[in-house]
C-alpha cells in the first residue's frame, strides 16, 4: 500500500496451508475501511484498515475455482454487498453480514481476458459484467442482473469481438466498454445520464473544405507567343493565395501615410483635409492655461485708446466730447440714483 510518494504497508496473502499465494485483484470499500482481494487459490481475503494488517477480518476459502484468475472484486454503494468476477465463468454476489457462502451465482459467463470487470449500477439495483466470445460465436455482450433476485434483466450486444473491460460510472451514469478489436464504446441515456459523452454526441461534424481543380484536356505549347499562351489550371487554394496578394481583390485597407500626402490625402493632421484644417485652427487659436486673463485684456488698452472702435464711434455725432459724472456730485448726493431705487 502506497500514498502519493512512499510505501506505507505490505500485506502478504496466505493460502489455507499457510503458504504464500498471489493476489489477482483487489479493491477498497466505499468508506475506505476494508481492503479485499481474491487470490490465485480462489480465496477472498479481507483486512480492516483501522487495525494492523496481520490477521484477516473476513476470509472465504474456495470462493472461486483454484488456479484461475479472478479478474474483479467490487463493493456495492450500500457497502453491504460484494461482487466477484471469476475466471471459472461465474459472477458471484456476497453479503458481508453472512460471508460464508455466496447469495447468488451466475454461471456460463465465458471470460477470455484477466481484466474482465463487474460493476454495480449507480442506484445499486443491478450488477453488470462483460462476456467474451466462445469458439463459433460472433458477438461480445454485456450482461445485466438484478441484485435482489439475480435474474437476467438485459443482454446488450456490444460488437463482433470480445469485451475486454467495462465500467458503469456512478456520477455520469454511463457505460464505457473496450473491445478486443480496439473499439471503445460509450452508452448513455438522454434523460438519466449527465455530461461525459453527451457533451460531444450532439456536436455537428465540421465540413471538410474540398479543393476543386479544373478537369479538362490541356494542350501544352511551350514555344507559343505570350499572347496565345494559356496558363496552366491552378487549384482553388493557389487561386485564393494569388487573390490574397492582390490589394483590389482582397480589399486591403489604405495604408497610413508616412511623410508626404498623395491622392488628395494629407499626411500631417489626419487622413482628410477637414481634419488638417481643424487641427491647424486649434493650434493657431490655442489659449494657454497659465495665461492671466487681465494681462491679456490690458495688452490691447493702448490700441483701444488711440483707435477706438466699439463705443466712441457710436456717440461721435450726438456726443463728440464724452461727459462723465464728477466725483463731487457722487459724494454730495445722498439719495440713491433712480436706477438703484426699488420699484413700488
Amino acid at each position: 500500500m502506497w500514498n502519493k510518494k512512499t510505501q506505507i504497508n505490505v500485506i502478504k496473502c496466505r493460502s489455507q496451508t499457510g503458504l504464500k499465494t498471489n493476489p489477482t485483484c483487489c479493491a477498497y470499500s466505499r468508506d475506505g475501511n476494508l481492503v479485499a482481494c481474491v487470490c490465485f487459490d480462489g480465496s477472498i481475503l479481507m483486512w480492516d484498515h483501522r487495525k494492523a494488517f496481520v490477521n484477516t477480518a473476513k476470509v472465504v476459502r474456495k470462493a472461486h475455482e483454484s488456479q484461475t484468475e479472478t479478474s474483479c472484486i467490487t463493493f456495492s454503494y450500500g457497502e453491504q454487498m460484494l461482487a466477484t468476477r471469476g475466471g471459472d465463468e461465474t459472477l458471484k454476489l456476497w453479503d458481508l453480514r453472512a460471508f460464508k457462502k455466496p447469495v447468488h451465482v451466475a454461471e456460463d459467463l465465458f471470460s477470455r481476458y484477466s481484466t474482465t470487470e463487474c460493476s454495480f449500477s449507480p442506484n445499486d439495483s443491478m450488477v453488470m459484467t462483460g462476456v467474451s466470445m466462445r469458439k463459433g460465436e460472433t458477438e461480445g455482450k454485456l450482461m445485466f442482473y438484478d441484485k435482489n433476485t439475480f435474474e437476467k434483466v438485459h443482454e446488450l450486444v456490444v460488437t463482433n469481438s470480445h469485451v475486454v473491460r467495462s465500467v458503469w460510472h456512478q456520477k455520469l451514469n454511463q457505460l464505457l466498454v473496450s473491445c478486443g478489436n480496439g473499439i471503445v464504446k460509450a452508452y448513455y441515456d438522454d434523460k438519466k445520464s449527465f455530461r461525459g459523452a453527451m457533451l460531444c454526441a450532439n456536436k455537428t461534424r465540421r465540413k471538410v473544405r474540398e479543393a476543386h481543380t479544373a478537369v479538362g484536356q490541356q494542350i501544352i505549347t511551350p514555344h507559343a507567343l505570350p499572347l496565345f499562351r494559356k496558363d496552366r489550371p491552378k487549384s482553388l487554394k493557389k487561386q485564393m493565395e494569388k487573390a490574397r496578394q492582390d490589394p483590389v481583390k482582397s480589399r486591403r485597407p489604405e495604408l497610413p501615410l508616412i511623410a508626404k500626402g498623395q491622392g488628395g490625402r494629407v499626411a500631417t493632421g489626419g487622413g482628410t483635409l477637414s481634419s488638417y484644417v481643424i487641427r491647424n485652427l486649434g493650434i493657431s487659436k490655442r489659449v494657454e492655461d497659465d495665461q492671466d486673463p487681465r494681462e491679456a485684456i490690458l495688452r490691447f488698452a493702448k490700441e483701444a485708446e488711440e483707435n477706438p472702435y466699439w463705443i466712441a464711434p457710436a456717440y461721435k455725432k450726438t456726443q463728440p466730447n464724452p461727459i462723465f459724472q464728477s466725483q463731487e456730485e457722487e459724494e454730495g448726493d445722498d439719495e440713491e440714483p433712480s436706477s438703484k431705487k426699488p420699484k413700488v
